[in-house]
């Protein structure tokens, strides 16, 4: 099982941007000296908390600052641009990272960005639909384009200034062969939009804020995509966000991680909790996956959310996940604001030197960067 980084990030408003952007790249240049396998930054353009407003620029600044980790979007939010913009940047980016990269895709959730765009009132799901299915044509298709699908209101066109000689009317492929790997993030309980996933071979990452009792719908949606069009899923694309706190100490784990008022955490969740119920997608957190009536408290949230503890509980309850949803390849740590660098730091470092070699040991398998692409002799997590 890999191990994986995600940050929306969420800062407190209060906290000047210069310096959390500062915090955001040093956490994820620390996991690649970690072993991290990859990293995942979100975007939006109208939060100061999360203060992130293009992923991809973000990540492109941390290109020749890190040596191994994939530098993921997490996610590029297709119905704010169009999909030509996305797919020249992504193939641009993925040359300079020399296939360092993964694209993370999704509508784009946030209101307040959608009012600002002028796009408040369209489907933004139809637009990402539509937008995906335009940047996958490009990438498959030589020039001159002419790309008009059905149904899909994005045209894209270089039939008139197409020039040979001057090689205008063109657009390069990204670095990796034929694609770069694109991931989606999932949040609702049984989403449909993870067999489409499994039918266009994208891999699903269950977000962190969704409670355990719904993650393995993603899983089994999947392998209805994958099956949709005869093929197998493999658990090791599939990628699982947990909220987690680690430390040498569990009672300094336990106060950081859920019980101070001055935690990342609980500022992490009421902030969250407050945003989801306001839109109306609060279901995430009820046992029953309809809206709650009434709302729910947050450390019932904490308690169900934040996985808290030493080393050995901390492995105990992964473990206990993965018995509960079955194999998956990789565990996602979420990250949060840094409000003590010293025990957010130490909860990285054990998590990568400590938790998840436990982990894989007591799993009989080790890290896939892939499906199938085993990294040491180790149990696979696809069995062929």
């Amino acid at each position: 099982m890999r191990l994986g980084y995600f940050t929306m990030p969420v800062h407190p408003a209060s906290r000047n941007p210069t310096d959390t952007l500062r915090e955001d790249r040093e956490i994820i240049i620390l996991a690649d000296q970690l072993g991290y396998y990859d990293a995942f930054v979100g975007e939006h353009l109208t939060d100061l908390v999360e203060n992130i407003t293009s992923s991809m620029m973000f990540q492109a600044t941390l290109i020749h600052s890190t040596k191994n980790i994939k530098l993921g979007t997490g996610t590029t939010n297709l119905s704010h641009l169009h999909p030509v913009l996305v797919a020249c940047h992504a193939a641009m980016f993925d040359h300079i990272a020399q296939g360092r990269f993964i694209l993370g895709v999704s509508p784009g959730a946030l209101p307040s960005d959608a009012e600002a765009l002028g796009i408040f009132h369209e489907d933004r799901n139809k637009m990402f639909a539509e937008s995906i299915d335009v940047i996958l044509k490009i990438w498959e298709s030589k020039a001159p384009f002419d790309i008009d699908l059905p149904d899909n209101r994005f045209k894209v066109s270089t039939k008139l200034t197409y020039d040979e000689v001057t090689n205008t009317g063109m657009m390069y492929k990204p670095y990796q062969n034929p694609r770069p790997e694109i991931v989606g993030t999932v949040v609702a309980p049984f989403s449909k939009g993870v067999i489409a996933m499994g039918e266009k071979d994208f891999h699903p990452l269950s977000a962190n804020f969704l409670y355990d009792k719904w993650i393995k719908s993603h899983w089994d949606n999947y392998v209805q995509g994958k099956a949709n069009v005869g093929q197998k899923a493999c658990p090791a694309d599939w990628r699982v966000a947990r909220t987690i706190m680690v430390h040498d100490d569990d009672k300094v784990a336990k106060h950081y991680g859920r019980d101070s008022e001055q935690s990342p955490y609980r500022f992490y969740y009421r902030n969250l909790y407050h945003k989801l119920r306001k839109g109306k997608r609060d279901a995430v957190f009820s046992m029953d996956g309809k809206t709650p009536e009434n709302p729910v408290p947050l450390d019932e949230i904490l308690d169900n959310l934040v996985i808290a503890g030493g080393v050995n509980e901390v492995v105990d309850r992964i473990l206990a996940l993965h018995e509960k949803i079955g194999d998956f390849g990789e565990l996602v740590y979420a990250g949060l604001d840094w409000a003590d660098p010293v025990l957010a730091r130490r909860s990285m470092v054990l998590m990568a030197e400590e938790v998840m070699p436990r982990v894989n040991k007591a799993l009989g398998h080790t890290r896939l960067d892939r499906c199938g692409a085993c990294q040491s002799g180790a149990q696979p997590l696809c069995k062929s």
